[in-house]
């Protein structure tokens, strides 16, 4: 499979939006199967909302839908932005998504955030990689992809190879670092694809040169111990496993840290010294 690859399971049309996030006008919706949404006309924008001149009322919606969450107002928030994701807007489609999934201001539902996320999928799969509201397209497809892979109770049965398919298409054509750390991970425990560290470290060397930590620390680990395919280098192995650590900031990221703290314990007093050299290099470069 080429890093370009784009599942024919996403072939979803031509369409391809393009604009600022907030000037993103509603466009025909389609499913995974490619028929048409049949959905009604717009109703009437969320009480309190009164679009100044010259600006368009989807827009409106979304900013007032913002700064009533952020007021605490909860309620006409929540009510703006769902009515601003009906019309298709992806940048309210994927807060929604992300309050259900995280629990932000609301309860915590799966379910909800699953089908948010969907209809992001199913709508902006097209969407220019280059537009402002990618990077919620891309989340969303990597949300998909979390969500299939650990499945979801009477909703969505775990399935590792549909996973695959989501992490791969925001990997290849949104060149998301987190869909690429994802996908790397399913190549490195063989969950749903053959095992191939070779492949995996291509996709986390695309991630870790885009700052995604967790790619970082993978694909220290892989060259710090070496594997199938993969010859080992301490030094630049170590590299990368500084930098995880130096990023990683959460209790979630233990495993970044003991990644760590086991190779530098390990390494030799050389392979210490070769890794601040490449890291020093790296940061010139990388600014």
């Amino acid at each position: 499979m080429q890093i370009s690859e784009r599942p024919s399971l996403f072939a979803l049309g031509g369409l391809v939006l393009a604009g600022a996030l907030m000037a993103l006008a509603p466009a025909p919706a389609r499913a995974f199967d490619g028929s048409p949404d049949t959905a009604s006309a717009a109703p009437a924008l969320p009480k309190g909302v009164t679009p100044g001149a010259g600006v368009r009322p989807l827009e409106e919606v979304v900013r007032f839908g913002a700064q009533a969450l952020r007021s605490g107002d909860m309620e006409k928030g929540i009510d703006s932005l769902r009515y601003a994701a009906d019309q298709g807007h992806a940048g309210a489609q994927w807060k929604l998504g992300r309050m259900y999934a995280e629990g932000e201001g609301v309860e915590r539902n799966d379910i909800k955030a699953f089908e948010y996320f969907t209809q992001i999928a199913n709508m902006h799969a097209d969407d220019n990689p280059s537009a402002p509201q990618a990077r919620f397209v891309a989340d969303a497809f990597v949300a998909l992809g979390g969500y299939y892979l650990v499945g979801i109770p009477n909703k969505v049965r775990r399935d590792a190879t549909r996973a695959r398919d989501m992490f791969a298409y925001a990997a290849s054509y949104f060149g998301d670092p987190d869909a690429q750390y994802h996908l790397a991970r399913l190549y490195i425990d063989g969950d749903g694809v053959d095992r191939d560290p070779r492949f995996a470290a291509r996709w986390l060397g695309l991630a870790a040169h885009k700052g995604q930590y967790q790619a970082q620390a993978a694909l220290g680990g892989l060259l710090f111990r070496g594997d199938d395919g993969i010859p080992r280098q301490g030094a630049r192995g170590l590299m990368w496993l500084t930098l995880a650590r130096d990023a990683a900031a959460g209790p979630e990221d233990k495993w970044v840290v003991d990644l760590y703290e086991e190779a530098f314990t390990t390494a030799s007093s050389d392979e210490r010294a070769m890794a601040l050299v490449y890291l020093e290099q790296y940061m010139k470069t990388s600014r």
